[in-house]
């Protein structure tokens, strides 16, 4: 990625205090763009907006919670009032409902469709008319989770996070004659998420491992961040409407 690929575009990324979310910020900011910072915890991305600086980047961190649509609202408002625009969105945010069917509660599940599916059809049609203004693009994140051959224990989360490739795949169609590219990533990444998987079910993250062809996870910024820039930058100009796997070989998107 050359540095400078996204001088004077603004980016916007939530759940960026830590994780892919995070790297992706980063690696945005280092290729030149200005950064809005979107999450819960407003220490958090404030440290990350210090990260950013400390490169000689600019970045926002903005305190949003991605289920209250009044709030993602004003964090679209106040990232165009603070950067005069907005081109790229990253929809990363995500409550993850984990666990047998049975087992996985109304609010659970309820959690994880409004920050996954819901926030991201609001946040991309808050961000269309600004992103349609000089053409945009807009990175949804789904998961591999989504493609597992044995489903157990992980239907609830790959429910939320297919409808979200769909919704993807409908602003690509809908939306590319406005200037505008929609694509997903399906990411596998060092995030505290996946270290936390790592914990709980050690013999099961260490199977699931070695069906990775390249034999490790990926790094959020290295791995995960730099990739989503280059989509975002005119080197990936007629990239629209796809789901990407970014894990390393492990998922088979048939």
């Amino acid at each position: 990625m050359v540095n400078g690929a996204l001088d004077g575009r603004v980016g916007l990324v939530t759940g960026a205090g830590q994780g892919v979310g995070r790297g992706i910020a980063l690696a945005l900011a280092e290729a030149g763009a200005c950064v809005a910072l979107a999450g819960r915890s407003l220490p958090k991305l404030q440290a990350v907006a210090g990260e950013i600086a400390a490169r000689g980047g600019q970045a926002l961190a903005l305190a949003c919670d991605v289920k209250d649509a009044a709030a993602l609202a004003q964090t679209v408002a106040r990232t165009v009032e603070r950067f005069g625009g907005l081109h790229i969105l990253v929809n990363n945010a995500q409550e993850v409902p984990l666990g047998p069917l049975a087992r996985v509660s109304d609010a659970s599940f309820a959690a994880g469709w409004e920050s996954g599916p819901l926030a991201t059809f609001r946040l991309m049609k808050l961000a269309h008319p600004h992103l349609k203004k000089e053409g945009g693009c807009i990175v949804n994140l789904a998961s591999p989770a989504a493609r597992r051959w044995d489903m157990s224990g992980y239907g609830a989360y790959a429910a939320v996070k297919e409808a979200i490739r769909m919704l993807t795949r409908a602003a690509a169609c809908e939306w590319g004659r406005d200037g505008i590219r929609t694509n997903a990533i399906l990411p596998l990444a060092n995030s505290p998420a996946m270290d936390g998987w790592t914990q709980a079910r050690p013999q099961e993250a260490a199977a699931f491992l070695a069906t990775v062809p390249l034999a490790r996870v990926g790094d959020c910024e290295r791995d995960i961040g730099r990739f989503v820039a280059v989509l975002c930058s005119d080197d990936c100009a007629y990239v629209n409407g796809q789901s990407i796997a970014l894990d390393g070989g492990q998922a088979f998107l048939g």
